[in-house]
């Protein structure tokens, strides 16, 4: 058996001490130690998320969310609760495309516990036939709720007309019809499958000693360690995305209309990616952006307008979303077009480029004052990057981005034809 290898990646002035430790079978450990910090936050990151599932397999990972704190060997789903609401921390997980994550927010003379309830969790989970049943009627209700919220049903079909129907297109929950097919053995098998060392990262940041979380790591995950380190082949690394559908319209019975309005993206990985997140600010960050000026400070359209950006291994999808009276969405969406055309042809000023970095710049610093956002951070920069930066070198890219690289990603990424998606009281016709 290897033995264990620690570096030390980051020591910024400006954030905390970053080390990782690579343990027998290739599960990851990595903290951010901030001594001045009297919370803890850790998180278990499973390298798997809904772009991984077979199309018979949709929603398993999400599934697996909520079953993983049903109960083990050793404790019971009140006893996980009540372990770390008892010292007045919090739990939670979440599925994402590309990735799963179970954490923790404690104080820090809580770590130990909070490793131990999660490593018990990843290790030991029942995932008896009796839960599985619980949580399939918990489940449908979610998708059900959320079919409910117009605002998240356009967001929903936002990413089905960028992306289409395969795996980066479908709800992450899946959907009724192959969550009630999932079975027991199902989601069993999936577990044991993904949920082994070279495939986990354990990340832990605020008041904690490296050393010492890696100890506690190990024995709170000794079930999977030991094992070889084999990598494993993603999914969507050989995914071929369909065209965009230009315009995708679904009724319902809503006081306000739903409008999202955007296009594809480069991936994650694009050195132009610094540029486009200024580029984003300028569009829709915030009070003072052109679009939340544009659309509801000179003309009262809309009481919610804002861009956002996502960013996959391989691909991206960029948005303008809006909430507004029905009658008024025709002219929300030509002032978009309009706004995302004048940017893309003339660029911005130096005045929006000075706000746009400092939204950016404020918001990374800001962002170090949580032990759960650096946690957060670690975990994505690991999963996501396969590397780190320190707070220094961010801030520094930002400063470097100039009007020229903005001008020239806008001209690029907004100049495509755009996908309009809308949800409210009108069809398709209304907007052919």
């Amino acid at each position: 058996m290897s033995r264990p290898q620690t570096r030390t990646l980051i020591d910024d002035p400006l954030g905390g001490t970053v080390r990782v430790t690579v343990l027998p079978g290739g599960l990851r450990v990595l903290t951010e130690s901030v001594p001045t910090m009297r919370s803890a936050s850790v998180g278990v990151w499973v390298g798997v998320g809904a772009r991984d599932e077979a199309p018979e397999l949709a929603g398993v990972s999400h599934f697996l969310e909520h079953l993983l704190f049903k109960g083990t060997a050793k404790r019971t789903a009140t006893e996980i609760a009540e372990s770390i609401e008892s010292v007045g921390g919090e739990s939670n997980a979440y599925t994402a495309r590309e990735l799963t994550c179970f954490y923790a927010r404690v104080l820090d003379d809580d770590l130990p516990m909070a490793i131990d309830v999660l490593g018990d969790a990843m290790c030991s989970s029942l995932v008896t036939p009796a839960d599985v049943e619980i949580e399939r009627d918990v489940i449908l209700e979610e998708i059900a709720a959320s079919a409910d919220e117009p605002s998240d049903v356009v967001h929903e079909l936002f990413n089905r007309a960028l992306f289409g129907p395969g795996a980066l297109g479908r709800d992450i929950a899946g959907d009724p019809g192959t969550v009630r097919a999932l079975t027991r053995e199902q989601i069993h098998d999936f577990y044991r499958h993904h949920y082994r060392a070279p495939n986990l990262t354990v990340c832990a940041a605020g008041g904690v000693d490296h050393d010492k979380t890696v100890k506690l790591v190990a024995e709170a995950f000794a079930p999977l360690l030991g094992g070889a380190d084999v990598p494993r082949q993603r999914r969507h690394d050989d995914e071929v995305l369909p065209d965009p559908v230009p315009l995708l319209v679904e009724t319902h019975d809503t006081e306000q209309a739903h409008l999202v309005v955007g296009c594809r993206l480069f991936s994650r990985h694009d050195p132009r990616k610094d540029a486009f997140e200024v580029l984003n600010n300028i569009l829709g960050g915030g009070m003072s952006s052109r679009l939340f000026q544009s659309v509801r400070e000179k003309r009262g359209l809309a009481y919610t307008v804002y861009s956002f950006s996502t960013y996959f291994a391989d691909t991206g999808a960029f948005g303008v979303y809006a909430g507004a009276n029905p009658d008024k969405v025709h002219q929300v969406r030509d002032l978009v077009l309009a706004e995302l055309a004048m940017v893309a042809s003339e660029g911005v000023t130096e005045d929006e480029l000075r706000r746009g970095k400092g939204m950016s710049k404020g918001g990374m610093v800001l962002s170090m004052e949580d032990s759960g956002s650096r946690m957060n951070g670690l975990g994505r920069e690991e999963l996501l990057y396969g590397d780190h930066w320190s707070l220094e070198q961010e801030i520094a890219d930002i400063e470097a981005v100039t009007a020229e690289q903005v001008r020239e990603v806008a001209a690029a990424i907004l100049s495509q034809p755009m996908t309009t998606v809308a949800v409210g009281p009108f069809d398709q016709r209304d907007f052919e």
